[in-house]
């Protein structure tokens, strides 16, 4: 019996069906056996035998996901899906069920010898796994760009090496929360890899230009994660019920909501059709705007169109395929509500496109519910959820001085301008507070710092709805964000009159902190402060269109407009050479820093619900996500949120306390390594403690100030402060977090580190 029916899908694009499916199926047979993966026991145990291949007909699968691909394409493609298969079949069999974490790592790092940046595989195949991927690599990797290849390379081993984290999870029993399951599926799920080979079967590769732009990342993870989620409600059966795994959204999303698994599934489904429709709004939105920008010549457009269509036909290749395979619970699918035959249509192979009326009807409500939120909702006085915070707080003994210095610094700069901000205001947010907890070893001089990027970023964030909101001005926006630039010079180039404010102080703050820095450090911090800038620009875009973000690319984007990568670059600076850079770039630091980001991020938006959503007419706040994406009350949005606050919470806590651990010995790190390593999780735990005692001390989201600070009815709510530039040079609101700025209104980040780095990198 099915643990859930299967819900209705949204795929509005039909299926297709490659008409050299059977060559590709007699070929990948004869390859498969070759490669000793069909009958052959290994280690006693048969992965596939005949029957297990034939009726899971990976053929078919590429033959649906690949529609247009020539005869030598398909069979390649479908060569590459058997592997990734049987080897995902194979590291079941051989780890999964023995728990064996240090031969699996051995296993892994084996492969990586069969996929050379550069040059010959030299390393001697051992087992089906590796015969295949020399094989595969050599009569691919030759015929593409060095870009690409570097591309597939790394999607290959992402979908390798963390398989350890699914390991590692079964091993301790551990289900992961929503917002870690679905970043870990996209490495581990392999549609990114998948992604790269469309680019194969269309012969069309993504400019290097734009390839690691957002719009283009965006389209890749909306890819792989609808990918993932339709696969983990076919497979939740085989994998949860009949395999023990852990590793599958509808059980995550059962255990982390507490619901029935239907309801976890319908919701799995839910976010699947979110996933879509904003890779729909990404390439009609983002992607011409894109080539604009980047002056992509025509030949470079045509085959980006034609890599996006690659990317649909996928979708709904995959789907099909999976309402067929033996390897799925498909039971009834093809006959199941939205099946073909409820609108009187047939249910054979080609007639996907039958049901696309009823997935576009049956998803309709969910695209509205993005659309239809009336800004400045009433919401009055509420109480707020319980915040865990188990880190203890010790503020810096200089906090009374940086009051006062603040004052006196923002009067220079021209940010009290008595229109946005005036001393009292300022006084009222105590930024330095902040900056105190978050940075409690600080000097005086470094805690101005801090103080002051706060500042910054906080000012910003207030003057940007003053200046934009009511005119959503995103061609203002876009010069303001150009000129931020101008004041960030790395090689000592000229620095031009500053026009406002905001340009004044971020002239003073860059001099400050950068000029002490290396040339690649200084060329990393402003690439991470142009990444933060350039998210505003995302806001104000969903603004102009009264769009409330679809939740995964919320809290994606809510690390950049926090200024996370900016935060992490500086701390990571702080800690010189003694971490090879590569650390910072795998799972557990990766898992360290999201986590306290996302629990910072999370607890920013608990306290500024009022303020964004009754003031200020946001909609960019995560209660609301939750609200719009589940349809839910505004009490159970909040204890989601809360929920998931605290979900990350136990990931930092399982990262620095268990990941970190077993990361200095896998990669065999030095005692320095391990030492900075130690206490740079005691920084984000000091981070993490000062910034909830902000939030709770401060009187920037109490009801008073609130009611204070609204306009009166005869008040222009688009009142310019007198700083403002000419019409031509718009000031920017900066919606920040700059090292210290819980964006968008309170500190956590910048300057918290930004304050250390006064000698240059060793």
């Amino acid at each position: 019996m099915q643990p859930f029916v299967l819900p209705e899908f949204y795929m509005p694009y039909p299926a297709r069906l490659n008409p050299h499916l059977e060559g590709a199926r007699a070929h990948s047979k004869q390859w498969a056996s070759t490669m000793d993966m069909i009958d052959v026991p290994q280690h006693g145990t048969v992965i596939w035998d005949e029957h297990d291949f034939d009726s899971h007909d990976y053929a078919l699968l590429c033959a649906y996901t690949h529609p247009d691909a020539g005869a030598p394409e398909l069979d390649l493609i479908t060569d590459w899906y058997v592997w990734v298969f049987y080897f995902d079949d194979h590291f079941l069999e051989l780890f999964k069920r023995t728990g064996d974490i240090d031969h699996a790592r051995e296993y892994l790092d084996r492969l990586g010898r069969f996929m050379p940046a550069t040059g010959e595989i030299t390393e001697t195949p051992e087992n089906p796994v590796e015969r295949g991927l020399e094989d595969l690599w050599n009569r691919t990797v030759p015929q593409r760009s060095a870009g690409w290849r570097r591309r597939f390379r790394e999607s290959t081993r992402n979908l390798l090496d963390e398989s350890l984290w699914e390991l590692a999870n079964i091993n301790e029993g551990r289900v992961a929360n929503p917002i870690e399951y679905v970043e870990m599926r996209r490495k581990v799920g392999g549609a990114p890899w998948s992604a790269n080979l469309v680019e194969h079967s269309v012969h069309a590769e993504v400019p290097d230009e734009i390839a690691a732009k957002r719009p283009m990342e965006v389209l890749r993870d909306c890819f792989a994660d609808a990918v993932h989620l339709r696969n983990d409600l076919f497979s939740y059966q085989r994998e949860v019920e009949e395999e023990g795994e852990l590793s599958n959204g509808v059980l995550v999303f059962e255990k982390f909501l507490g619901c029935t698994t239907q309801e976890a599934a319908d919701a799995v489904n839910d976010l699947l059709t979110s996933r879509l429709h904003q890779f729909e709004h990404t390439a009609l939105t983002e992607v011409p705007a894109l080539f604009d920008e980047h002056a992509v010549d025509p030949a470079g457009r045509m085959e980006t169109f034609a890599y996006v269509k690659g990317l649909q036909d996928w979708q709904s290749g995959g789907h099909e395929w999976h309402l067929r395979s033996s390897r799925y619970m498909n039971e009834g699918a093809l006959g199941s509500r939205g099946g073909p035959e409820l609108l009187g249509g047939p249910a054979g192979l080609g007639t996907s496109a039958a049901r696309i009326f009823s997935s576009v009807l049956a998803t309709a409500p969910q695209r509205t519910r993005a659309f239809v939120h009336q800004p400045f909702e009433r919401i009055g006085p509420m109480e707020l959820p319980e915040i865990p915070m188990p880190f203890p707080l010790r503020l810096s003994p200089h906090l009374d001085a940086a009051r006062d210095n603040l004052v006196g610094w923002c009067e220079r700069m021209g940010i009290l301008d008595g229109v946005v901000w005036d001393e009292r205001r300022l006084r009222g947010i105590d930024l330095p507070l902040c900056g105190a907890g978050i940075h409690p070893d600080a000097s005086a001089e470094e805690l101005d710092l801090t103080s002051g990027w706060l500042a910054w970023g906080t000012y910003g964030d207030d003057y940007y709805p003053v200046v934009f909101g009511a005119t959503r001005d995103l061609p203002a926006a876009k010069a303001l964000t150009e000129r931020f630039k101008l004041f960030m010079p790395v090689h000592g180039e000229p620095v031009p009159p500053p026009h406002n404010a905001l340009e004044t102080s971020l002239d003073d703050l860059w001099q400050r902190t950068a000029g002490p820095m290396t040339t690649d450090a200084r060329q990393a911090f402003r690439t991470a402060i142009e990444d933060m800038t350039e998210s505003w620009l995302w806001e104000l875009v969903n603004q102009t269109q009264n769009r409330i973000p679809d939740p995964i690319d919320y809290v994606e984007m809510r690390r950049r407009t926090f200024g996370s990568d900016l935060t992490m670059s500086l701390c990571r600076l702080g800690h010189g050479r003694a971490v090879p850079p590569e650390i910072y770039r795998t799972r557990v630091v990766q898992a360290v820093e999201h986590s306290a980001i996302d629990y910072a991020c999370l607890v920013n938006d608990v306290f500024s619900y009022r303020k964004e959503i009754e003031y200020e007419g946001e909609l960019h706040n995560a209660v609301l996500v939750v609200r719009s994406f589940l349809d839910v009350p505004q009490e159970r949005a909040f204890e989601v949120v809360a929920d998931l606050i605290s979900a990350r919470l136990d990931e930092f806590r399982h990262a620095t306390e268990v990941g970190l651990p077993s990361l200095f010995a896998d990669h065999d790190l030095d005692s320095a390594a391990r030492e900075t390593l130690t206490g740079y999780a005691e920084e984000l735990r000091n981070w993490l403690a000062g910034i909830v005692n902000w939030h709770r001390e401060c009187l920037r989201y109490t009801d008073a100030e609130l009611d204070r600070l609204a306009p009166s009815a005869d008040t222009p709510t688009n009142a310019a402060p007198a700083t403002a530039p000419a019409a031509a040079t718009p000031a920017v609101a900066v919606p920040v977090a700059v090292p210290a700025v819980a964006v968008p209104l309170g500190p956590t980040g910048l300057g918290t580190t930004a304050s250390r780095i006064h000698a240059p990198a060793p």
